[in-house]
Parts: C-alpha cells; structure tokens; sequence
C-alpha cells in the first residue's frame, strides 16, 4: 500500500491494491478500526479507474478519542474486482452490494 496524504478533516488515506486487500483489512481490524463507518465507490475518471473507498473507525468508549483511517482500491474498470471484507466487518455487506449493483 502507499499512503495518498490526509484529506480536509486530518484523515490519513491509504491506497491499496486490490489483490492485497483482504490481507491488509485484517491488519486494522486486529489493531483496533473495529468498525466500518462507510464503504462507497465512484469513478475516478470518464472511462478511467474505478475506486472503492473504505471508512475505517477506531472506537472507544470516549467517542472524541477515536482514530480514522481511508483506504482507497483502484481497479480498472474492465475487471473491476475487489475482495469482500465481509469477514473482517459484517456492515460492509449492505455497502459493498451497493457498489456492486452500480455496475450494472
């Protein structure tokens, strides 16, 4: 992975190869992101890359201390395929469903 910088809230944003993914989503969960605030996707271009982000949230019992982390997948759009994270966060199932069926 490479890290992209930090988005206007201080967000660090990683990028992520999309045959990695699920090997690297375990390395978060095991370090505390239990939680998946939100998964979407989007073009990154007219004919271009397509993108599949992830929202990764550290929770603890003082809300004003937890720590976020984005990753972003980028696959062509022609086999545009990303693991399931299913296993790691059950709520990415809706989400990623979601995604899928904006490819249609």
């Amino acid at each position: 992975h490479r890290p992209l910088g930090f988005d206007y809230r201080g967000v660090e944003t990683l990028q992520v190869k999309a045959e990695d993914w699920l090997s690297v989503a375990v390395a978060p969960y095991a370090y505390g992101f239990n939680y998946l605030r939100s998964q979407c996707a989007y073009d990154s271009a007219p004919g271009g890359s397509l993108v599949s982000v992830y929202h990764l949230t550290q929770v603890r019992d003082q809300p004003d201390q937890s720590e976020e982390v984005c990753t972003k997948i980028f696959v062509p759009r022609k086999e545009p395929k990303i693991p399931s994270v299913y296993w790691v966060w059950k709520s990415s199932d809706l989400q990623e469903r979601e995604s899928y069926d904006m490819l249609e």
